[in-house]
């Protein structure tokens, strides 16, 4: 019944005595029934007694012979809906009960997108139980799913209808008690059987029942304020229906007065204030709701591109299908000026492709047999042949949203301050209007103060104006709404930017690393000088491209490309030989003098085989002072001359890094490349600083270095050697693209495949951050302010009090403005 059994991932274990050791020791601990130790994948099972033996215990018996011990959890990770999420204290509510759960190992829920992010123990808790709880509290959660998201979609169309005609319902009704009550102060005319002076009762009596409607559209208010009060987990509806209910309750009661004959209290009554409340802060939630509309619309025009439909080749024929019934392996003919319904490759046919939805880039691709191609892309003039390798959520286009939903979901770290104010916010602000109205009905009754009603309509004045104006809204707001519209820019943009805390971490970033080749340079060695001592220079190439057909070295690769480009045939090699570090030899067999011994390679190569090439090596280092490999070639004992390869810098390469300096960024390169070549590329692009001849391995090292010397670090790399430079990175940016673009061990992905989007990205980063706390401080300063004036702190030296309904139009108008500002983001450039 005790029994447990738990994995741990054990750090330090680096060979089998190790493994006896571990496996020893629990063994003969009391309670420990079973311990096993995998040395291939560093992992301990234990099974022990739970009665007899903690879990601490267990651990203390390892960790002390210098091991460490991390439990491995089953989790699982599920974004779903939360309906009934109104402000950040609703965040905050469902934060808390849901942390507070066992098996929980963390939640994130984001007001803007409704949206809660948990991942749990399986084992230990059930996504059910997490409903149940959040159910408890006046919540709904919800699977995502296409239904549910189709769903939810047609009921937020339908919400936003019901909110406007309820602000409707609400401002017309609204505005007839307000001209009821107010417009003879201020010398309108209102009929005399509804004058207050002339018939007080039925004054009353109109207002009540004109108010009845207005009270029927703000019930959700009421219904969820009150059983979030029950819950102790007060909300901004709580704050709502307290100040609006109060009004109401008071008014009546006022009214009951009038009836019993106290017409007194016909200058008493607050249905105009109730109402008008009601009916602005229904504008405010309606206009929030079409802005926070608005700041996913990146993702809603990402959804948009898939293709619904395709022409498949099937028996011969090209036949129009729905895009489901298109598997791996299937070939679609795509006609020019079409939407290329999922991933795949072109098995004939040449044509330019649109890929600025998922890149960026506005100048088309060319695509020619063999090229990849991506959905939702579009087709140019030509016609192509494409067979599929990934469809449905595999696609590029898929992950990409996947990726950017997943961000706009995440949190920033910023947003943390946000959340902890938040969680104390209500409960504090119904503190205040409690205290506060009641100081001013004492001091007021005391005849310390002269105020410019009676003491409990003051009281009640105050009581409601602190509550309706202290809106956490706009705080919850303020973080989120601008993660999504920053994220789903830079996706527009072709920048992958993978979570809040990504975004937010790039805008503290002072130092930009770059790998040499693939981000600086293309990547793609070529040919760029064959100097032929005395054969003509094609022979040479072929001479070159026989031999090194068998090699796998990447600058082999570059003469074989430019073999086939010059479209030379080859001699037939036997004996070839690969000496590492030197080149590579070998016979040509039928050449137009014989079979041919050849030697390739470099100048240590030469010296093995006592080939005197020193009147050549002048020649030769030039092309090295240029970021070139200079191979030498030789027949037997006689010098034939060299051909020199490099990797092109990328045409971008030197404007960005210009760039990047003048944002006042620090540009190292960073490459295992010679130091010599490496200086001459360095050089060409305006890098001052090179680490040069590193490994993988010795990268990750050079980062750490930076960090330790107090740098924030991005590192840029192509994904595949840098992993481990990219991971320990402040943040680690992958010039990617395609099937990259969910590389783990990036932060951000360039879809474009090119370095220029470096500097965009960065200044993205702290465009979104600057909007960030523009937000905070404006809620901070909204709520720091409006809090005191409603608490009635000007009234002693202007004689005036905040209006509770200025302080209603002000709350939701709050909102409105943070969420206006994050908006703003979608025009960056």
């Amino acid at each position: 019944m005790f029994k447990v059994e738990k994995r741990y991932r054990v750090g330090n274990v680096t060979c089998q005595s190790c493994v006896a050791l571990i496996e020893k020791i629990l063994k003969s601990t009391n309670g420990i029934e079973e311990a096993r130790v995998n040395l291939a994948t560093e992992e301990l099972v234990v099974k022990f007694d739970e009665k007899v033996i903690k879990e601490d215990e267990v651990k203390n018996k390892i960790v002390p012979l210098g091991y460490s011990l991390d439990e491995i959890k089953d989790l699982k990770t599920v974004t779903f809906i939360i309906k009934g999420l109104h402000c950040q204290s609703c965040v905050g509510t469902v934060e808390k009960i849901v942390s507070g759960m066992k098996g929980i190992e963390s939640i994130a829920v984001n007001l803007a997108t409704e949206k809660a992010t948990v991942s749990y123990d399986s084992t230990i808790v059930k996504l059910s139980e997490i409903f149940h709880m959040i159910g408890k509290f006046g919540y709904t959660g919800e699977r995502i799913t296409e239904e549910v998201v189709d769903r939810r979609a047609e009921e937020k169309k339908l919400e936003l209808k019901k909110e406007f005609n309820e602000f409707l319902v609400a401002i017309i009704f609204g505005a007839i008690i307000f001209y009821i009550s107010m417009g003879s102060m201020i010398g309108l005319p209102v009929p005399n059987v509804i004058h207050y002076d002339v018939n007080p009762l039925l004054f009353a009596m109109v207002q009540l029942i004109l108010s009845i409607p207005v009270v029927y559209v703000g019930r959700d208010f009421y219904i969820s304020g009150f059983k979030k009060l029950k819950s102790k987990a007060p909300s901004m509806d709580s704050l709502i229906a307290l100040g609006t209910g109060a009004a109401f309750v008071y008014s009546i009661y006022g009214t009951f007065k009038i009836y019993e004959g106290d017409i007194q209290f016909v200058h008493n009554l607050y249905y105009e204030s109730g109402v008008v409340i009601i009916a602005l802060i229904s504008l405010g939630k309606y206009l929030e709701n079409v802005s926070k509309g608005k700041t996913s619309e990146a993702i809603k025009k990402l959804m948009g591109l898939q293709s619904k439909r395709a022409n498949l080749f099937r028996d011969g024929k090209v036949v129009t299908v729905d895009i489901e019934e298109v598997e791996v392996g299937d070939v679609l003919l795509i006609k020019p000026g079409e939407s290329i319904p999922t991933d795949g490759v072109v098995v004939d046919g040449i044509s330019s492709v649109d890929e600025a939805m998922l890149t960026g880039e506005s100048i088309p691709v060319k695509k020619i047999e063999g090229s990849k191609v991506y959905g939702a892309t579009i087709n140019g003039t030509g016609s192509l042949k494409v067979k599929v390798t990934e469809t449905g959520e595999n696609t590029t286009l898929s992950r990409i949203i996947r990726l950017v939903e997943n961000a706009q979901g995440s949190k920033a770290p910023i947003a943390r301050m946000a959340d902890i104010i938040s969680s104390y916010f209500v409960p504090i602000v119904i503190g205040i209007a409690i205290i506060s109205s009641l100081i001013w009905y004492i001091v007021g009754s005391l005849g310390l103060v002269s105020l410019n009603a009676t003491p409990s309509v003051f009281a009640l004045t105050i009581l409601i104006s602190v509550l309706v104006i202290a809106c956490p809204c706009s705080l919850g707001l303020a973080t989120p709404t601008a993660i999504m519209v920053g994220t789903g820019r830079g996706a527009e943009l072709g920048i992958l930017i993978k979570s809040g805390e990504a975004l937010e971490k790039t805008c503290k970033v002072d130092t930009v690393v770059f790998d040499k080749t693939g981000t600086i340079t293309v990547g793609k060695p070529t040919v760029t000088n064959i100097l032929s001592n005395r054969l003509e220079e094609n022979v040479l190439l072929k001479v070159v491209g026989s031999l090194e057909q068998n090699s796998e070295h990447p600058l082999a690769d570059a003469v074989i490309r430019e073999v086939n480009l010059r479209k030379l045939d080859m001699f037939s090699v036997r004996s070839f030989n690969s000496i590492t570090g030197e080149g590579v030899t070998g016979t040509l067999e039928d050449t137009p003098v014989g079979d041919v011994e050849v030697i390739v390679g470099n100048k240590k190569i030469m010296d093995r085989y006592s080939i005197n090439i020193d009147e050549h090596i002048k020649e030769g280092e030039e092309l090295f002072d240029q970021g070139k490999t200079v191979i030498y070639i030789a027949a037997k004992d006689t010098y034939l001359g060299m051909i020199a390869i490099a990797d092109k810098v990328r045409e971008s390469s030197k404007s960005v890094i210009e760039e990047l300096k003048n944002i006042g960024i620090d540009v190292i390169m960073l490459t295992g490349d010679n130091e010599r070549t490496a200086k001459a590329i360095a050089k060409e692009v305006g890098v001052t600083r090179v680490i040069a001849e590193v490994s993988p391995e010795q990268k990750y090292s050079q980062i750490k270095k930076l960090q330790i010397a107090g740098k924030k670090v991005a590192m840029v790399g192509d994904g595949i050697n840098d992993s481990p430079a990219l991971t320990q990175a402040d943040i680690g940016i992958a010039v990617g693209g395609g099937a990259d673009i969910a590389l783990e061990s990036a932060d951000i992905v360039l879809m474009s495949k090119n370095i220029k989007d470096v500097p965009k990205a960065i200044e993205l980063s702290r465009a979104t951050m600057k909007n960030i706390k523009q937000n905070l401080f404006w809620a901070f300063i909204y709520n720091g302010l409006g809090i005191p004036v409603a608490a009635g702190i000007l009234y002693p030296f202007t004689g005036h009090l905040l209006n509770p309904m200025i302080a209603g139009a002000a709350m939701a108008m709050s909102s409105v403005s943070v969420v206006s500002n994050a908006l703003r983001l979608k025009w960056f450039k």
